[in-house]
C-alpha cells in the first residue's frame, strides 16, 4: 500500500516536474494565436506601467473598469487577493502597487506564498447587458484510463470549481475524443447542448471549443484549463483565465513558447538539477535519495517509510554515478536544508559496484568539509561485495550495507 501511495504521489509530481507551465497573460497569447476569444489585457511589472497599459487598453477596447491580476504559477489568486477590480486609472496605481511585490497566498501555494512579479491589466468583460452573464468551466488534458484526449467541462465555472467536483461531481461533464476523427462537429455541438447555450451563444460556444482544441492539439500542451468561460451580456464566449501546461519534450518544436518559461516561478533547486542533467523533484521529507532508475526510487522511498522516515526527494544519477556526477548529486540533495540523513540506493547492472563507490569516495572526499549528516550506502549488482568493503575501508562517514532490509534498519537508526 505505501509502494502504491508512493508511486501515485510521485508520478503526479513527476508530470508536473516534465512539463512547463504557464503564465495567465502567456497561456492567452498562444490560445489568441489559434483564435480563441480572450479577455484582453497588457502585462506590467511596475504600478507606473500598469497605469499605461490601462490607459492603451481604454483606448483599445474603451473599457473603462479594468481587473488586476497577480502573475505566479498558482491557481485561487482571487483567494489570496491577487485579483481586484479597478474602478478609475487611480485604483488601477493603488492596486498595482499592494499586488506587485507581495508574497500571495493562495490554496496551491506553500504557506510563504509565492512573490508576484507582474500583473495582468485585463479589460472587464461582466459588462451590463440584453442577457444574465454566465460562466463556464472547460478544460482539455489526456485521459490516462483510455489514452484519449479529453474534454471536462461543467455549467458551474468560477472559483469554487473544486467544491464543485467534490460535492457535486454529476455537474462536471467529460467526453473522450476520438484519436482518429479529432474534435468533431457533432462533439462540439454536444457540449454547447450540454452547457445549456441556445441561439448564437450555443454557435459561439462551438466555434469557442473547436478553436479551444485546436489549439491544445497543435501545441504540444499537456493541459488547457479555462476557468472561468464566460457567455457575455451580448452573447461572446470568452476566455476570462486560462491555465495551460506545455510538454517538455516537445518543446524543442516550439523554440517560441520555450523562451516563455518563467524560472523564478520554479524551485531553484530543481533548476539547478536539470541543468546538470540530474532528475531531481523536491519532496517534503528529511531523508535525502540519491537512486539510479525510477522504479528503484519507488522502492526506496517505501523503504524510507517504512522505517518511520519521509524522503526529501526524488534524484535519479542515470546509469553514469561517476565522481563528478555523485558529487554534483550530493551538493544538490544538502541544500535541502530539511534533509537529515542520506540514502544512496544504486543498482549495478550497466555500471560495476566498485565504480560507483570509488565515485561516492572521491566526491566525499572533496566536500568531507561540508556534509555533516550520515550517509547509508547500498550498492546491489556486480562486485558489490568488493564496493562495500570500498565504502567500510574509506574512514568517511558511511553506513554502508547490500540488502534493503539492511538499509533500512541504518536509515531508522540515524533518524
Amino acid at each position: 500500500m505505501l509502494l502504491i501511495i508512493e508511486f501515485n504521489s510521485l508520478l503526479h509530481l513527476l508530470w508536473q516536474n516534465y512539463n512547463m507551465n504557464l503564465h495567465e497573460f502567456q497561456a492567452k497569447e498562444i490560445l489568441n494565436g489559434f483564435g480563441v476569444r480572450i479577455q484582453r489585457g497588457y502585462v506590467a511589472s511596475t504600478a507606473e506601467n500598469a497605469v499605461e497599459k490601462a490607459k492603451q487598453l481604454n483606448k483599445e477596447t474603451g473599457t473603462d473598469f479594468f481587473v488586476i491580476k497577480a502573475q505566479v504559477h498558482a491557481g485561487g489568486r482571487g483567494k489570496g487577493g491577487g485579483v481586484k477590480l479597478a474602478k478609475s486609472i487611480n485604483e488601477v496605481l493603488e492596486i498595482s502597487n499592494q499586488i506587485i511585490g507581495m508574497n500571495l497566498v493562495t490554496p496551491q501555494t506553500s504557506k510563504e506564498g509565492k512573490k508576484v512579479h507582474q500583473v495582468l491589466i485585463a479589460e472587464d468583460v461582466y459588462y451590463p447587458g440584453d442577457s444574465e452573464v454566465e460562466e463556464y468551466y472547460v478544460s482539455v488534458l489526456l485521459n490516462r484510463a483510455t489514452s484519449k484526449n479529453m474534454i471536462m467541462y461543467s455549467t458551474e465555472g468560477g472559483m469554487d470549481i473544486e467544491t464543485v467536483a467534490e460535492n457535486t461531481p454529476h455537474l462536471i461533464h467529460t467526453l473522450d475524443i476520438c484519436p482518429d476523427t479529432g474534435l468533431t462537429d457533432s462533439n462540439a455541438e454536444e457540449i454547447a447542448s450540454n452547457l445549456n447555450l441556445n441561439g448564437s451563444a450555443k454557435l459561439e460556444m462551438v466555434a469557442f471549443v473547436k478553436a479551444l482544441y485546436n489549439a491544445y492539439d497543435n501545441s504540444d500542451s499537456s493541459l488547457f484549463e479555462i476557468n472561468p468561460v464566460i457567455k457575455t451580456s451580448d452573447d461572446k464566449i470568452l476566455a476570462v483565465d486560462a491555465k495551460v501546461s506545455i510538454d517538455d519534450n516537445a518543446l524543442f518544436r516550439h523554440p517560441d513558447y520555450a523562451e516563455m518559461r518563467d524560472l523564478r516561478e520554479e524551485n531553484p533547486i530543481e533548476v539547478e538539477a536539470k541543468e546538470a542533467g540530474l532528475n531531481y523533484v523536491d519532496l517534503d521529507g528529511s531523508v535525502g535519495c540519491m537512486v539510479n532508475g525510477a522504479g528503484l526510487a519507488m522502492a526506496t522511498m517505501d523503504l524510507i517509510k517504512q522505517a518511520g522516515g519521509k524522503p526529501a526527494n526524488f534524484l535519479d544519477v542515470g546509469g553514469t554515478a561517476d565522481s563528478d556526477r555523485v558529487e554534483t548529486a550530493f551538493r544538490i540533495i544538502i541544500k535541502d536544508p530539511n534533509v537529515k540523513a542520506i540514502l544512496v540506493n544504486i543498482f549495478g547492472g550497466i555500471v560495476r559496484c566498485d565504480r560507483v563507490a570509488n565515485g561516492i569516495v572521491e566526491a566525499y572526499k572533496k566536500m568531507k568539509d561540508e556534509v555533516s549528516i550520515p550517509i547509508i550506502v547500498r550498492l546491489e549488482g556486480t562486485n558489490s561485495k568488493i564496493a562495500k568493503d570500498i565504502i567500510d575501508s574509506s574512514g568517511l562517514n558511511f553506513h554502508s550495507a547490500i540488502e534493503f532490509k539492511e538499509a533500512a534498519d541504518k536509515v531508522q537508526e540515524v533518524l
